[in-house]
């Protein structure tokens, strides 16, 4: 039985015959004239509307012939049910298919739960009608998220095509993202990665961890750039995956907080700060010390590869300051 809360278009049947058989289900959705894409057979697949005897499947799966899969085509909002926000956004680049915005900590980044009005998007809509929709609800234009105390750099898709094709390099990994952190402690090695699975807190719905025996594997690569004697540093974290609070649950479980992301038992640690106005900057910080500093990728029509980076919020320059760390 569907366990979704989607508005249902149109439904299908896929059967299963030898030329279709033994292949990822996702490839073969990818195929059907309604989906046209893996992207779009992934987000299916990953929000339960691909049945196979009653039963959601795994983007993974093979298909064995005489199979018969139940495909759900949600409806797709339109975006005239999104109030425009008029808010000034820093756009860092644009053209007729795509834009990259360097979003400010505090802003949400789509509409969701207790967060309808006033977001990315809503901005986003007053900036402009051209954005990408595919299956989305309420995300034209998204094609990544970062978290809304978090400041930086985000692709947005101006129409489909550019929407899939950057979507594609997401899920190759081959986009380039680069974070910088102010956290507490020091790190032993210059370098590393942390792998791991990352899932839902088993005790508080509202975190993720990465001290779990299942999940989504989530991958961070980090190098120590500067260290203060006061017991804080600066790290510079890629990316090789994309999780839900990735960075700042491996940085966590790690022994390392991030600095403000109270959410991850930052807050203890800063009321063991001596020093009584450096525990005033940080208290007044109303996001985390966490900035999407660098962004590339490979242009949907053009393909030439770009390249932004942006420049430390002032909030965090002053922390840095304090710190004795440099841009």
């Amino acid at each position: 039985m569907r366990e979704t809360n989607f508005q249902i278009d149109q439904q299908f049947e896929l059967r299963i015959d030898e030329t279709n058989c033994n292949q990822r289900i996702d490839r073969v959705l990818s195929s059907h004239p309604l989906i046209s894409s893996r992207t779009r057979a992934a987000t299916l697949i990953e929000k339960k509307l691909v049945l196979l005897n009653g039963k959601p499947i795994k983007a993974s799966q093979k298909t064995s012939v005489g199979e018969r899969f139940i495909v759900c085509i949600p409806k797709i909002e339109n975006e005239e049910s999104l109030e425009p926000y008029n808010i000034d956004l820093e756009i860092q680049y644009e053209d007729k298919d795509l834009l990259v915005v360097n979003k400010p900590a505090g802003l949400v980044v789509h509409p969701a739960h207790g967060h309808y009005k006033e977001t990315l998007v809503n901005a986003l809509l007053h900036h402009t009608h051209d954005l990408s929709m595919g299956f989305s609800e309420n995300r034209p234009g998204i094609v990544h998220r970062i978290d809304k105390e978090t400041s930086g750099l985000l692709v947005v898709a101006k129409n489909n095509f550019a929407h899939e094709f950057l979507a594609q390099q997401f899920q190759e990994r081959t986009i380039h993202r680069k974070y910088w952190a102010i956290v507490y402690g020091h790190i032993r090695e210059d370098q590393g990665r942390i792998e791991s699975f990352i899932a839902r807190h088993p005790q508080d719905r509202k975190k993720f961890s990465s001290r779990v025996s299942a999940g989504k594997i989530a991958i961070t690569n980090f190098k120590k750039i500067q260290e203060s004697p006061r017991g804080f540093s600066l790290l510079e974290l890629k990316l090789e995956t994309g999780r839900t609070h990735q960075i700042r649950v491996h940085l966590a479980d790690k022994g390392f907080p991030i600095v403000a992301d109270n959410l991850y038992g930052a807050l203890r640690r800063t009321k063991l700060v001596e020093s009584l106005s450096l525990q005033k900057i940080i208290l007044s910080l109303s996001r985390i010390a966490l900035h999407a500093k660098e962004l590339g990728f490979i242009h949907p029509q053009t393909r030439e590869k770009l390249f932004f980076s942006s420049a430390i919020p002032k909030d965090l320059r002053l922390l840095m300051d304090e710190l004795g760390f440099h841009e």
